[in-house]
């Protein structure tokens, strides 16, 4: 965060300052923080504002001791009516009170206030229902060819990690990439108010989520809030432009077209894209392949991709970042030189590991919807096809916030698992039990599909069936915490605990080091 003193933080938020007895009020308002923001006390460096949220085990304030000791030299509080106990502590450290003790306005104030200050970043929005993580990752590499480059870690894209992405620009920031995820409509709205954008990219619209919108032309409406927020094309500036990359394969998407005043460029596998990719091809361990084919002044390019990120998903992805490195104005040989060496950088997505006994291991355990799920059966489909005598296994948890459409998502999930020879899956708690039924009811015989109760029975039986050469894919939603699982198989290890405390949820929930929540 670009250095502010600690009075500006306060009348940003609309808070009281406060401090030990003695200090000098006019001392205390020039108090510099130019460390980051946290809400992680073991993520406080020297200099950092420490947001202390009331907690639904234990408040934040109960970490201010521990952050102040990693350097944090203030402190964003709620009043004491806020918290589970009052904070005694609060004379001891330089603090903000927020009165009204909304901590998550204050943050998206403060963040919205900082970047108003920043005017050389560029913002480059970013939503859909599936890959956003990836695909923030991917174009976050692009832009940092061009220059200073902020993205979200992981996926802090709601209302809590939003802004503490914002807040690590920097006078020098040249790129903010800003993931953003929609619980409803409104949301991403509220997002670009925050961090408004220049450039929009949409993925695609999925069943993600479905159970808390109603609909997917709810989840269509949402999404497409953030090209609404772009400004218009055609102004005597062109780096001011607002531009659109859209989804040329996704009806949906495409249609977003009509809701915005930027100019639109369209990615992709379809004929008319403006960026596109033929010539797809997977290799044995799932990676694909094709040919990026773009038009700029000098007329039309072709340039091979061979992507390290596993699934034939990951094209559309990559197309996505590719039509947005070219839109920056790198050049097409860089674009396809930095995509073609892309490691995963966020954990848990299509991780591919070897276990001792020679078992191949796919983590794609960090999230799950019913668009992400099939595209990971079928990655497995072809990574066992590519292997000789190799069985695929599918050990597969619930997927969440599905509502009423959860039995069926569930079923179908199970059904294609049959319907791509899947050796052997693996439904794992009660709430995965319509995959199997599913998959039985599809035509699975003589045990192919399994339900067992939880993650320690999983691991138990696919131990005791895999063999050197099988590839086992490990997926569900968040909450249902399966990485533990695909650690296990990779280790080989009988002790742990592979039961999971996680939560569901887009980004971390506030907490300090050991606890807390909001």
């Amino acid at each position: 965060m670009s250095p502010h003193r600690l009075g500006w933080i306060a009348r940003t938020v609309g808070g009281t300052l406060g401090g030990p007895p003695g200090t000098d009020a006019a001392e205390l308002a020039e108090l510099a923080v130019p460390g980051p923001v946290v809400f992680d006390s073991r993520e406080a460096a020297p200099g950092a504002l420490f947001v202390a949220f009331p907690g639904e085990q234990a408040d934040g304030t109960a970490f201010v001791d521990a952050a102040v000791a990693r350097g944090a030299v203030a402190v964003l509080a709620a009043p004491d009516s806020a918290y589970r106990t009052p904070w005694t502590g609060r004379d001891s450290v330089p603090t903000v009170t927020v009165e009204d003790g909304d901590l998550l306005r204050a943050l998206a104030a403060l963040a919205t206030a900082h970047l108003a200050e920043l005017p050389r970043t560029t913002v480059i929005g970013l939503t859909g229902s599936a890959g956003k993580t990836t695909t923030k990752d991917l174009i976050g590499r692009l832009a940092a060819e061009l220059g200073p480059t902020v993205a979200p870690k992981g996926s802090f894209n709601n209302e809590l990690g939003f802004p503490i992405t914002v807040l690590r620009t920097d006078a020098d920031t040249r790129y903010l990439v800003a993931e953003m995820g929609a619980a409803g409509r409104g949301h991403i709205g509220y997002l670009t108010t925050i961090a408004p954008p220049r450039l929009g990219v949409v993925l695609n619209v999925g069943t993600a989520h479905v159970g808390r919108f109603g609909g997917v032309e709810a989840i269509a409406e949402a999404k497409g809030e953030l090209v609404e927020a772009l400004p218009e094309s055609g102004n005597c500036n062109p780096d001011r432009d607002g531009v659109a990359l859209l989804n040329a394969d996704d009806p949906r998407v495409r249609a977003m077209a009509a809701r915005t005043k930027g100019r639109v460029v369209l990615f992709g596998e379809a004929a008319d894209a403006d960026v596109r990719a033929e010539d797809v091809r997977i290799d044995a361990d799932g990676r694909a392949s094709f040919t990026l084919l773009y038009r700029d002044g000098e007329g039309p390019h072709r340039v091979p991709i061979a992507l390290r990120l596993v699934g034939e998903h990951q094209v559309s992805n990559a197309l996505a970042a590719a039509a947005t490195g070219l839109e920056l104005g790198l050049a097409g040989e860089r674009v396809a030189a930095v995509l073609s060496a892309a490691e995963p950088d966020s954990k848990w997505r299509m991780e591919i590991r070897e276990s001792a006994d020679g078992v191949t291991v796919v983590n794609d355990a960090y999230n799950a919807n019913p668009d992400s799920m099939r595209a990971a059966l079928k990655t497995l489909a072809t990574m066992a096809r590519s292997r000789p005598g190799a069985r695929s296994w599918a050990v597969l948890g619930e997927m969440g916030e599905l509502g009423e459409s959860s039995a069926v998502e569930h079923d179908g999930v199970g059904r294609l698992a049959v319907r791509l020879n899947i050796a052997q899956t693996v439904a794992v708690g009660p709430g995965a039990g319509a995959i199997h039924s599913g998959a039985s009811m599809e035509g699975s015989y003589d045990g192919e599909s399994v339900a067992v109760p939880d993650a320690a029975a999983a691991l138990e039986f696919v131990r005791a069936g895999a063999r050197p050469g099988d590839v086992v894919l490990v997926k569900a939603s968040r909450f249902v915490g399966l990485e533990k699982l695909a650690a296990a198989l990779v280790e080989r290890s009988t002790s742990g605990d592979v039961h999971s405390d996680h939560r569901d949820g887009d980004a971390p929930q506030a907490r300090g080091a050991g606890g807390g929540g909001r």
